[in-house]
């Protein structure tokens, strides 16, 4: 098979297409959270999502309060790999010459994830002049910016070739589009057979509407976290099979136990993720779709 270049056969859109995606631009702009910062400074992978897995709580009784410190974030930065090694491994099985594509990227972490597990080229977009730019300069720095780019544009309209990917992704990106604009650009951008992953917080709906947690998540990230159902109903009409889905719930919650108690990191949101998970009415899922 023969790579398509890089570049889109077209000019990109305007990154922001309303007020709320200009106000996400803004946030994510301004955004120099630590728990997003300290971690990747590990080993230069920046991811901006959550972790799984079982935590080493044993961090928790280093007595050295710098030591402490250092182990917590360590584990933490473990936990939120795994997290991206795992969407990496529904992704394939992909090769040096296929094409990836990472919705809404953040600071480029999982596409780097991506094109150290197979070897692919990866394009990641976000909405973030200030996040592409970073990941970039991060791709550089690693000597695979030949390979691995990153776009300041807006995932809903990417101008990048149709047809020309062999796997996308989101991860935790969902809640700030609609799901029928972003399925549909994933759709025009995967060739037939292509996979499609997500991995996402959203609410239970047969509990009934959002609960006061996901309402208090929803103001914390300036978001829109969507109910469960509507994620099936958007990928059936945009020709996306789900083949494999994954509840992550259980496997969530060690992280957050974990960074609850991280005082240089937690953002004062942890309490609500752990309540909304215990209390049924918040899901952390992965869904795995092909396209057709």
């Amino acid at each position: 098979m023969t790579t398509a270049p890089h570049a889109g056969p077209r000019a990109a859109q305007v990154p922001t297409q309303s007020t709320y995606q200009n106000r996400v631009a803004d946030y994510w702009n301004a955004e120099e959270n630590p728990v997003n910062l300290e971690l990747g400074k590990l080993d230069d992978l920046y991811h901006h999502h959550y972790g799984l897995g079982a935590a080493g709580r044993s961090v928790l009784d280093e007595p050295d309060p710098l030591r402490r410190r250092e182990r917590i974030t360590a584990e933490l930065h473990r936990l939120e790999h795994a997290q991206a090694e795992l969407l990496a491994a529904r992704l394939g099985p992909l090769g040096p010459e296929d094409r990836v594509f990472d919705a809404g990227c953040g600071r480029g972490g999982g596409s780097v994830v991506a094109h150290l597990s197979y070897g692919c080229h990866a394009d990641g977009v976000t909405i973030s002049e200030k996040q592409a730019e970073f990941a970039n300069a991060q791709a550089r720095k690693r000597g695979i910016d030949d390979r691995v780019r990153y776009h300041h544009r807006n995932m809903l309209d990417t101008g990048l070739p149709s047809g020309a990917y062999a796997a996308s992704w989101n991860n935790e990106s969902t809640m700030y589009v609609e799901l029928d604009l972003l399925f549909a650009e994933h759709a025009r951008l995967l060739r037939r057979g292509g996979r499609y992953v997500v991995i996402t917080g959203c609410y239970n709906d047969t509990y009934g509407r959002a609960s006061r947690e996901v309402s208090l998540i929803n103001a914390h990230y300036i978001c829109d976290i969507h109910p469960r159902s509507a994620y099936f109903r958007a990928l059936a009409r945009n020709r996306l099979v789900p083949v494999h889905v994954e509840d992550l719930t259980e496997a969530a919650l060690p992280y957050w136990e974990l960074r609850k108690e991280a005082d240089h990191l937690a953002t004062g949101i942890e309490e609500t993720f752990l309540t909304a998970y215990r209390n049924g009415s918040f899901q952390y899922l992965l869904i795995a779709a092909d396209r057709v």
